[in-house]
């Protein structure tokens, strides 16, 4: 059982030290944050000790895992200075989205745990479901063929109607929804077409934000080529609209042999088939199609998932390099990320994600 310290006691906090408490393969033992009522309230929940500093946390409790779930500015900000002390500590870690909102700090926390041999993983929850173990089983299982598309939406509900101006410093930033928000749709993406070489981006606002002072750049239409060839586009905002069909959460996967659909990330997975020999269809045809229906509704239910998933990679101990959600694989989402905002601000222009981490694998772990 994986000895666990939790460190900012926020909502989500609060939220992955239920799941510890409830995981069989966790025993929670601390959480920590600088503002006292906060560690002293989430301690009495959670029936944990409180710390007031990472130092004294590591230096008290013989920990395995530190979960790390401050927030910060663009949601990120925070991450770096916790991640980097447990890792130095020899801890291993879960690091909550956005690895940070800093690239040269992500490649950075990277770097270490690479160095130090330790595990670093990231909350890169949305594709930790049923839907998405199903829809995955399709491609492997050669269901969709040979990949040729996908198409991304995914975002907030609301509009003119019920926006309110975040004023918020760590927020109000023009890059702050694609830093905190981006790192889901692009993970899930990467998970099913693989690495993106190339992105082009156009970002804007609505004239109600524009009115308000507001410099969130809330709309996002980015254009994307994986390493296979696949083209893919990705479109988010943050409320600006009320989604159609498919709801605040739509991925859409198309092959040469079939096409699945992922309404509202663990609520419903719809696969289609393509025609076989000999079959003919029109446009009003429609193939008969396999539909998951997890009867899932609530978002919520990714969280101890994923978690559960970190925790039985660590307990496992698989080779790093195979590590799910890594944060390697959250350094990705960052670098097309950022090669969006270049993109943006080069008018449009076509832009090439900083190459990843090379991975070399362990040969004392690694099996031939």
């Amino acid at each position: 059982m994986l000895k666990i310290g939790v460190v900012g006691m926020g909502g989500i906090g609060n939220k992955h030290a239920g799941c510890h408490k409830k995981d069989p393969l966790a025993k929670l033992v601390a959480v920590c944050d600088v503002v006292q009522s906060k560690a002293d309230e989430a301690a009495a929940k959670h029936e944990a000790k409180a710390y007031y500093s990472l130092k004294d946390m590591l230096a008290n409790e013989d920990l395995d895992v530190v979960d790390v779930t401050t927030s910060g500015y663009e949601n990120g900000s925070w991450h770096f200075e916790p991640t980097m002390e447990a890792l130095e500590a020899d801890k291993h870690v879960l690091c909550e989205k956005p690895l940070s909102n800093d690239i040269g700090e992500a490649r950075e926390m990277v770097r270490c745990a690479a160095r130090k041999k330790l595990y670093l993983g990231c909350n890169l929850n949305h594709y930790f479901t049923p839907t998405a173990e199903r829809a995955r089983k399709y491609i492997d299982d050669g269901l969709v063929g040979e990949l040729a598309y996908m198409l991304f939406k995914m975002g907030f509900n609301g509009g003119e109607l019920t926006y309110k101006l975040n004023k918020s410093p760590r927020f109000n930033h023009p890059y702050a929804h694609m830093k905190a928000f981006l790192t889901h749709p692009f993970s899930v993406m990467r998970y099913f077409c693989g690495d993106v070489t190339h992105v082009q981006a156009f970002c804007t606002k609505p004239g109600f934000r524009k009115n308000k002072g507001d410099l969130l750049l809330s709309l996002n239409s980015i254009h994307c080529r994986f390493a296979n060839d696949t083209v893919g586009y990705l479109l988010s905002h943050r409320g600006d609209s009320v989604w159609g069909l498919g709801g605040w959460w739509n991925c859409e996967v198309a092959g040469s042999k079939g096409s699945f659909c992922i309404e509202n990330c663990i609520e419903k997975l719809t696969y289609w088939p393509a025609p076989e020999p000999g079959q003919t269809m029109g446009l009003a045809d429609r193939p008969t199609p396999e539909v998951l229906d997890t009867g899932i509704k609530d978002f919520g239910e990714t969280f101890p998932r994923r978690i559960h998933a970190f925790l039985e990679d660590v307990t496992n101990g698989v080779p790093r390099e195979h590590l799910r959600s890594s944060g390697r694989d959250a350094l990705a989402t960052l670098e097309y990320i950022f090669a969006a905002i270049e993109s943006y601000e080069n008018g449009g222009a076509l832009a090439r994600p900083h190459p990843l981490p090379p991975l070399h694998g362990d040969p004392k772990t690694e099996k031939l």
